[in-house]
Order: structure tokens, then C-alpha cells, then sequence
């Protein structure tokens, strides 16, 4: 019984969250093949999908009790431990949790496993620290190496379900309670995922997924959560410390408590656990606090143990060898199991002894058959003794298992009729994984499968159903309980209700209240739910500190976030500089988070408008710069007023002061000192003019928007802070006149006359008047001949200087009237 395996074993050990699976995962598929057994089907079922995901379908196996998925070219198995191949060679084997070795019904399924399941090349076996000393006695060649956990785990203390943190998972140990803990988590906390092992895979999986996603922040379980399922926990609550083990209700052991109070923290992140009571048998004692925390439990001192290849030749021999004690001192006989005791029962039925004859290891395989019903030992055994018969005879009659099964294949009725369906099908889904007990195996696998996973979805439906029921007659009966006890929740459109009452809606952090809430019968629900809206709000607000720049917007004059209004612009120091005010719904915060949250809305602001108009900033620094030579301070503080655009005009004395290291400055700055105006070329474009405008609207009215595109508008439809000039009965956008001013002074020839290129101008569609008017403004006269036109009819001009202050343009008289006249027509 000792181990005498050449090949080498390994005995991983060490707490939850070490990394210990992965491990094994890593090792297996590094080899030609393996095998893994697991404490649980879900743990089984999980682990396989990531192997076919790293290897393929067709190459990966799944053998559990109710669950058979064996390519015919499967090189990697996934079982549970019941299921390992004992007939098979894999290069790689490895059993988890090998310390439940102790468990009273399955612990000798473990040790025989421990004994016995080898790979030829590798061997692992995983397990915590407890198991050190028979690893020492029953593998001495092993070697052990210690995992240590990855993140601390510590205890916070006793808190209400109402206060447990988010990312949390309440442990029950019955059905009853684990649906009731998941239904007040639904009225106080909006939602939590469910993960019983009695679940078919697909559901858990969902609920699991549920949960992993952030759609719901809670998850109630049994202690399954604490066999290695991977879960982003950040805090584990006990919701009790006994459970019934099959044979009697006892306090949860040290070991057991760690077990499932590591699956808190994942990786390096830390992981707290508590209770939900801060007192009573349910509580924890500070030595088992102590214990937890520091990792440090009784060794193990001895492993159930039970014959694992016994004589089959016989009924007596067979009950003989199962009954048989063990010869090493560290293993125990394993307390009489279900299968043993069916076993017994059956034979004292001299018919069945009288059957069994030549067929006993037929005999002990229907006696392996679960009892997932709990229907007890008698009815059990009548069930199985009914299956031997019609086994000992060939198969199954068709017709019997077709009608079983279609009788469960019901989702009607209350929830403990369906869970009793559910508890059923798992027994037929078990036979039909025999391989040799029906006449069509797969068809009736797949069939009672998706009757397992059906029965699985509709008890959560009808326990729903039952709540919500259940719910709205003790609200009705309760109102006058006060308030702050009634369930209020927060869907994700922020529909806030209570119980099943729409009383408002939360948009952002504004709640405005449902018309048909005003009555006055609903006034303590109206009370409740603005107790409840504080912590909505704080994590709102939390949301929107952590939120990226691009979830928030100009809408108007108002700053968004996330599509909510929570900030209006404001005139700042500057028009470079506004200021974002907080909306008055946001008065609901305190005031150290209202702040951050303030500054968190200023910094966006602050960074988008130096995105979006560059220029201002600068010009607001050279503004206020104390080295900046007078001229350049006031050209500077004037643009800046004009958000980017000014008329050359109205700092014509400050222009002209402009230094040669002021006017590179300023084109540095991005800025164009034109012949009539000083501008930034980048905020005549659209995508300018929303921040323009708004910036504008904080010191007085706006001009109409352009339309995105426009060169020349009618005069009266354009202004020159949108970046139009007025020249004549047009308006001319200023980076197109400043092309023209510089096209004409690039064609003249001193003060001579010269007629420029109209080419420019008739191109974006200057009528002769415009184009008058603006050589007017730019300093040139009109040149007279004796028919008021040059040969060719182009108008001539010439250079007079600078161009004159407005008081000194002068609408043409005389000949250059006639002139006019002439290039209008």
C-alpha cells in the first residue's frame, strides 16, 4: 500500500489562492497526456473548458457521475475523483484537494487516489499544508513543495448583510438559505449570482458570468465556492458556521473555514472575511480567527481508507474486502458509505445473491448509484435493486427510462416540485453515463442533460416568481415599519423602486419623482428611497472621478457627464480661463466629495479648452507676462477677449508698437497678423466654434454659427467674431481676405497703378462692390482713366499707404462713383 511508483510525485501544498490548479493545469498539458481529479463536477466542468481551450475539443475529456465527453482522440481528462480511468496509462496524473481524505462519505475515494493514481512520467498532488504528514507516510519519495498564498487574508469583522461590501460572497449550507440570503441581496443590494453544486454546469456558468461582469456585485453560495472555483472575491461572509455532513449538523472545522474564506482576494489583490452575526454559535472565536489569518491548522494524523480494488468473486468476498480494516497505522477504516450499505441491504435478498451469481461486479456498480433525491437508504436500495434486475437481464427497458424521464421533463409547479424534478433527473443523468447499461447511451445522455440544464433554469424562475410574490404582500402589510428598512432599488436606467413600486427615476444625480408617486399613501416610500439615493450617489460620484476624459461633454453651456448634466460654464478670470460650476443636484454630496468632484470637472475643463482653442492660453499667459513688452501685453489681452479674433483697427496703436521678437511671438502663438485683422486660422473651423461660442456667451451675445464650409455670406448673416468680415453688401470669411490683401500687395509695383488678378476673388464669389470696398480698406484708390476702367475693363488701383482709420474710408465719388458703377455692371 506504500508507494513503491518509481516515477516522480510531487505534493503540492499550501493554501487557497496559490496558484496550485494552474499548476497542475500547466503540467499536464505540457505532457502527452493526463488526467486530473477534482472534488466537484463544477470544478471539473470548468477546468475542462479551459483545456479545450488551450489543446481542442477533440482532444480533451470530461468523465463525471452525470456527465460523459470523451472524443474518440482525447489525450487530457478532466474527472472527478469517483471518475478517474483506472485502466488507462496517462503520462501525467494529479488529484485536488487530496486532504478531503477525512471526508466521512468520500474520503476513501481520496486516499485511494493518493495510493494509487500515477502518471508514468509526473505526479501531482495537490492539497494544503494539513496533509504534510501523510504525504510524508504514504508517498515518503514525494517531494513537497510549499505554495505560499498570494495576497493576505484578513479578518474584518461581523457585518449585516445590508453592509457587506461589493464583490462579496455569502456562504450558506442549505438550499433554503442560500435562495433566501440571494433574494434579500435582490431587495437591498439590486441583484446576486447563485452557485450551488446541485446546479447544472450551464447555469452556474451564467451566474458566475453574471457576476464576473459587474452586473450584479454579490454572489450567495454553498461551501462549493471553496474547491478551487476562480472567482473575483473580495470579501467572503459565513452565514452560518454549522452544516449537516449527511449524518449529523456540526460546527464547521478550522481547515473548512479557510478553505472557503480564501477564495477572498485573487492573485495579488487581498482578500477579507467575516460573519453576518456578531455573536452566538455562528460567530467566529478569535483562535480560529488567528488560525485563518496566519495559515496554520492541525495536521492531519490519519486518511479514511477503503478497499479500492476489492474481490469480486462473491457478494460475501466483495462486502468482505470492503469491510476489511486497513493494515497502516495512518489510515482508517472509512464509516460505512451509501453504496456499502445498499450493498448489504441487497443482500439479504436471496434472489438478488441468487442474481448476482457471475454478475457481482454488476452488482456493485448499480450499487455506486447516487441517492440525489435524499430519498434514504430503503427507498434507495428498492431503486436499485429494480435497476440490477433489469441489468442482470441485458438493459434498461427502453420504455421505462423514456417515461421516467419525459415525467420529469417539467418546469411547472412550485419550487420544491421542481427541485425534487432537478435531484431525479441527476439520478437518470448518472445511469446514462453508464456505457453498457442502455441500448442507445449518448441519445439518452444528451436527452436528460438538457433536461437537467432546463429543470436547473426554472427553479431559479419559480423561486424568483415565489419572492417577489411573497414580497409584495409583507411591503403592503409593513408601511408603517419605517423607512429605512423597506428594499429599495436602482436598475441600470435608473429606475429607482421599491419592491415592485416605480417611484422616480435617477438621471445623473437629479431625482425627480414619478407622477403617480405624489399620493399620499406613498410618501414613506418617497422617504425610503431618498435615504437609499445617498449611496447611489456616491458611487456615481466615485464613477465620475474615475471616469476617462472622453465621458465628458459641452452641451450648450452645460459640462456632461455621461450624458448627465452636472456643471454649467462660468466666466472665469479670463475667457481662457472659465470656471465649471456645479450643478445644484449635485448639492446631494458631502462636501469633501462634492470638491473632489469639482476639481475632477475643472481639470477636464481646463485641459479640453487648451485642446480645443490652443491660442487663448497662450495669449493669456503672454497677457499677464511681466516681461512682455507693453504692446504685445495689450495686443495679447485684446485677442484674448475676442476669443482669437480682433480687428486690426481697434489696437492699431498696439500693433504698430509690435516689436519684431512680439509679432514672432505671436505667430509662434499660432496667430496671423492680417492687414485688417489678427486672427488664429484654426478657429475659423467648425470644430472651434462650439468652445468659441460658448466662451463668447459667458461675456455677451453670440453670433450666428456659419454654415461649415462657408467662404462669403450675405452681410448681416455673418459678424466678424464669427471670423466674417462686412465689406460692402457681403461678409467675407478674414483668412480669405487676408489671402486677397496679400495677393494685391504681391501684384503691385510700388505706387504705380496696377490692376490685380480678380482670379482669387471671383473664385469664392466677391461681387465687384465687395472687392471695392475691401481695396478700399486696405489702402488703395481707385485710378481713374477716361472711360473710369483700364483698357481690358478691369478696374486699375494704387497704393496710398497704410490703410486709413474707418472715420477715413469714403464711399467713391465723382469718377470713382462712375468707376463703381462700372465694375458693378
Amino acid at each position: 500500500m506504500r508507494d513503491h511508483d518509481p516515477a516522480r510525485v510531487t505534493a503540492v501544498l499550501g493554501p487557497t489562492n496559490t496558484g496550485k490548479t494552474h499548476l497542475a493545469i500547466e503540467r499536464m498539458c505540457a505532457h502527452s497526456s493526463g488526467v486530473i481529479g477534482f472534488p466537484l463536477r463544477l470544478l471539473a466542468r470548468e477546468v475542462y473548458d479551459r483545456v479545450v481551450r488551450l489543446k481542442g475539443a477533440e482532444q480533451v475529456a470530461l468523465v463525471t457521475g452525470e456527465e460523459r465527453i470523451v472524443p474518440k482522440g482525447a489525450r487530457w481528462f478532466l474527472c472527478t475523483a469517483e471518475s478517474m480511468p483506472t485502466d488507462r496509462d496517462f503520462a501525467f496524473a494529479a488529484l485536488d484537494e487530496a486532504q478531503l481524505g477525512t471526508d466521512a462519505e468520500r474520503g476513501h475515494v481520496f486516499t485511494d487516489r493518493l495510493l494509487h493514481a500515477r502518471g508514468r512520467e509526473e505526479t501531482m498532488i495537490l492539497g494544503s499544508e494539513a496533509l504534510r504528514p501523510m504525504i510524508r507516510a504514504l508517498a515518503p519519495r514525494a517531494e513537497i513543495v510549499e505554495r505560499p498564498r498570494f495576497s493576505t487574508l484578513s479578518f474584518a469583522g461581523a457585518k449585516k448583510i445590508s453592509r457587506l461590501p461589493r464583490r462579496s460572497a455569502i456562504v450558506a449550507f442549505s438550499a433554503e438559505e442560500v435562495y433566501a440570503t440571494a433574494e434579500m441581496l435582490r431587495r437591498l443590494r439590486g441583484g446576486a449570482a447563485v452557485v450551488m453544486g446541485s446546479l447544472s454546469p450551464t447555469t452556474r456558468n451564467k451566474q458566475v458570468e453574471m457576476f464576473q461582469a459587474g452586473e450584479v456585485d454579490y454572489l450567495v453560495a454553498t461551501d462549493a465556492i471553496g474547491m478551487g472555483l476562480n472567482l473575483d472575491l473580495a470579501h467572503v461572509a459565513f452565514a452560518g458556521l454549522h452544516k449537516f455532513d449527511g449524518r449529523r449538523r456540526r460546527r464547521l472545522t478550522v481547515a473548512e473555514m479557510a478553505q472557503i474564506a480564501g477564495r477572498a482576494g485573487r492573485h495579488h489583490r487581498d482578500g477579507t472575511f467575516g460573519a453576518v452575526v456578531e455573536e452566538g454559535p455562528e460567530a467566529f472565536e478569535p483562535e480560529e480567527v488567528l488560525a485563518i489569518e496566519a495559515h496554520r491548522f492541525p495536521r492531519l494524523e490519519w486518511l479514511y481508507w477503503r478497499e479500492g480494488a476489492p474481490e469480486l468473486s462473491s457478494v460475501d468476498a466483495l462486502i468482505a474486502d470492503l469491510s476489511r480494516p486497513p493494515a497502516d497505522p495512518v489510515l482508517r477504516a472509512a464509516p460505512e458509505s451509501l453504496d456499502l450499505a445498499v450493498l448489504r441491504r441487497l443482500a439479504d435478498d436471496p434472489a438478488i445473491r441468487a442474481r448476482a451469481k457471475g454478475q457481482v461486479p454488476l452488482l456493485w456498480a448499480a450499487c455506486g448509484i447516487p441517492d440525489f433525491a435524499k430519498l434514504g437508504l430503503d427507498p434507495h436500495a428498492r431503486f436499485v435493486a429494480r435497476v440490477f434486475g433489469h441489468l442482470a437481464e441485458g438493459h434498461l427497458p427502453h420504455q421505462w427510462f423514456a417515461d421516467e424521464v419525459a415525467r420529469l421533463d417539467r418546469v411547472d409547479g412550485d419550487v420544491e416540485t421542481i427541485a425534487g424534478r432537478l435531484a431525479a433527473i441527476r439520478t437518470w443523468a448518472y445511469i446514462a453515463e453508464r456505457p453498457d447499461w442502455l441500448r442507445e447511451p449518448q441519445v439518452w445522455a444528451a436527452r436528460t442533460r438538457s433536461v437537467e440544464e432546463r429543470l436547473s433554469d426554472a427553479l431559479h424562475a419559480a423561486l424568483t416568481q415565489r419572492f417577489v410574490d411573497r414580497r409584495t404582500s409583507v411591503l403592503m402589510r409593513g408601511i408603517g415599519a419605517g423607512a429605512g428598512r423597506l428594499p429599495v432599488a436602482i436598475d441600470a436606467q435608473g429606475e429607482v423602486t421599491i419592491d415592485t413600486h416605480a417611484i422616480g427615476r435617477l438621471e445623473g444625480f437629479a431625482f425627480s419623482v414619478a407622477p403617480e408617486a405624489g399620493q399620499a399613501e406613498k410618501r414613506l416610500l418617497l422617504a425610503s428611497a431618498e435615504r437609499h439615493l445617498a449611496a447611489e450617489r456616491r458611487r456615481r460620484a466615485e464613477a465620475l472621478l474615475a471616469a476617462e476624459d472622453a465621458a465628458f461633454g459641452l452641451e450648450g453651456d452645460a459640462i456632461a457627464w455621461a450624458g448627465h448634466r452636472v456643471a454649467t460654464l462660468a466666466a472665469g478670470p479670463s475667457l481662457a480661463r472659465p470656471k465649471a460650476q456645479l450643478d445644484r443636484v449635485l448639492d446631494c454630496l458631502d462636501s469633501p466629495l462634492r470638491d473632489r468632484v469639482a476639481k475632477r470637472v475643472q481639470a477636464w475643463l481646463d485641459t479640453t479648452v487648451a485642446k480645443a482653442l490652443p491660442a487663448l492660453a497662450r495669449l493669456t499667459e503672454m497677457a499677464r507676462d511681466p516681461a512682455a513688452t507693453p504692446a504685445l501685453r495689450s495686443v495679447a489681452g485684446a485677442l484674448e477677449a475676442g476669443a482669437g479674433i480682433v480687428p486690426r483697427l481697434a489696437i492699431r496703436a498696439g500693433v504698430e508698437a509690435l516689436t519684431a521678437a512680439d509679432r514672432h511671438r505671436l505667430r509662434a502663438a499660432g496667430i496671423t497678423i492680417g492687414a485688417l485683422d489678427l486672427f488664429d486660422p484654426r478657429l475659423l473651423k467648425p470644430r472651434a466654434w462650439p468652445w468659441r461660442s460658448a466662451l463668447l456667451a459667458l461675456r455677451g451675445p453670440v453670433p450666428a454659427r456659419p454654415p461649415e464650409g462657408a467662404t462669403v455670406l450675405p452681410r448681416g448673416e455673418a459678424a466678424l467674431a464669427a471670423g466674417f468680415r462686412p465689406l460692402g453688401a457681403q461678409a467675407v470669411r478674414i483668412d480669405l481676405v487676408e489671402r486677397i490683401a496679400r495677393a494685391a500687395h504681391e501684384a503691385r509695383a510700388g505706387r504705380r497703378p496696377f490692376a490685380p488678378d480678380p482670379a482669387l476673388a471671383v473664385s469664392i464669389g466677391l461681387e465687384p462692390g465687395t472687392i471695392a470696398r475691401l481695396m478700399a480698406e486696405l489702402g488703395f484708390r481707385p485710378v481713374p482713366t477716361k472711360t473710369g476702367a483700364a483698357e481690358d475693363g478691369a478696374p486699375r488701383w494704387t497704393w496710398r499707404g497704410r490703410p486709413p482709420a474707418r472715420r477715413e474710408v469714403v464711399e467713391p465719388r465723382g469718377a470713382f462713383a462712375k468707376l463703381a458703377e462700372l465694375a458693378r455692371g
